[in-house]
């Protein structure tokens, strides 16, 4: 006769204890939906507060390099080489180095430099983007047209070809000193990523292949690569998507010139970040202010274009390793 209030009671309490996992997914899966609900409007507003800009240029406004606000005469094309420039910069220089620095924290630095190391390089992500600028400004500017601008112009400038990238006047301002400042803002992320994936390839991995007579560089190209290779291009992509999103640093040093003179690393240029964070403020409603939200979609559509290219880039390995 006990048997049937015992039954029901675990039933109700089983029946009570679903509750928490029912209300955890059906919040997890509004976060979802309201994150590409947030998503699409941005897109939606993105592209009414473009229209007028669309209407007038199309897509021509992609290879326009006026623009004249006087005049209302506008193309994007020198803001979007400049950020296209100053992000390759960036990158070319930010990920050898962070993978130096992965690579040492993680199989050569001693145990007592580790840790000091790893935070000091931290805490570099958490200096403020205008103090970036300010000092790029102020103190790497006139350092790097001393000795390296100033050097590169003398030793390359007469080169056929190679020269026309080092011509312009050495001001320590323009695509070269926005790369390279950039450069050094998205090292802490880069090498942050690559170091937390580098320790989670198992050791027993790492001292098979030691074991086998592997160099420090295998065991890292053979091994630890191939095993974190995902984590690795996320991290890659976060910096690259840092570079491209980066606003003040770049407006200090970039030299905000909305005109394409020549193709030299040294001249004054402008990115679409600095052009809004520039103009917008100041941009009367029309086709001036639709044509600098029609960059910021540009931008929008740039950043999405990398993501996807990095995923099929990650599908393309993956497949080669089943060959």
């Amino acid at each position: 006769m006990d048997r049937a209030p015992s039954r029901t009671g675990a039933l109700t309490r089983r029946r009570f204890s679903r509750w928490p996992d029912r209300v955890f997914a059906v919040l997890s899966t509004g976060a979802a939906w309201l994150t590409l609900a947030m998503l699409a409007a941005i897109i939606i507003s993105l592209v009414i507060g473009a229209m007028p800009a669309i209407r007038e240029y199309g897509l021509g406004f992609l290879i326009r390099a006026e623009w004249d606000p006087v005049n209302e005469h506008f193309g994007g094309l020198v803001m979007i080489i400049g950020t296209l420039v100053t992000s390759a910069i960036a990158l070319l220089i930010a990920v050898p180095v962070s993978f130096g620095i992965a690579l040492f924290l993680t199989e050569l630095s001693p145990s007592w430099l580790r840790r000091p190391l790893g935070i000091a390089i931290e805490l570099l992500a958490a200096v403020p983007s205008i103090v970036y600028g300010m000092w790029g400004l102020l103190v790497f500017g006139p350092l790097l047209a001393q000795y390296v601008q100033q050097p590169l112009q003398a030793s390359l400038g007469k080169v056929p070809g190679l020269g026309t990238l080092f011509q312009g006047p050495p001001v320590g301002l323009g695509l070269l000193a926005a790369g390279i400042l950039l450069a050094i803002m998205i090292i802490p992320f880069i090498a942050s990523v690559m170091r937390d994936v580098f320790e989670v390839t198992p050791a027993m991995l790492k001292e098979s292949a030691y074991g086998l007579g592997s160099t420090t560089w295998e065991v890292i190209w053979r091994v630890v690569l191939p095993y974190t290779k995902s984590g690795v291009l996320g991290g890659i992509m976060l910096g690259l998507g840092r570079a491209l999103g980066e606003t003040m640093a770049v407006t200090f040093v970039i030299g905000n010139m909305n005109q394409l003179n020549s193709i030299s690393l040294f001249e004054a240029a402008n990115s679409i970040t600095s052009a809004l964070a520039n103009e917008f403020a100041e941009a009367n409603e029309g086709l001036h202010q639709a044509s600098l939200i029609y960059l910021g979609l540009i931008l929008f559509f740039i950043t999405f274009v990398v993501l996807i290219a990095s995923k099929l880039l990650l599908r393309q390995l993956k497949k080669g390793e089943g060959l």
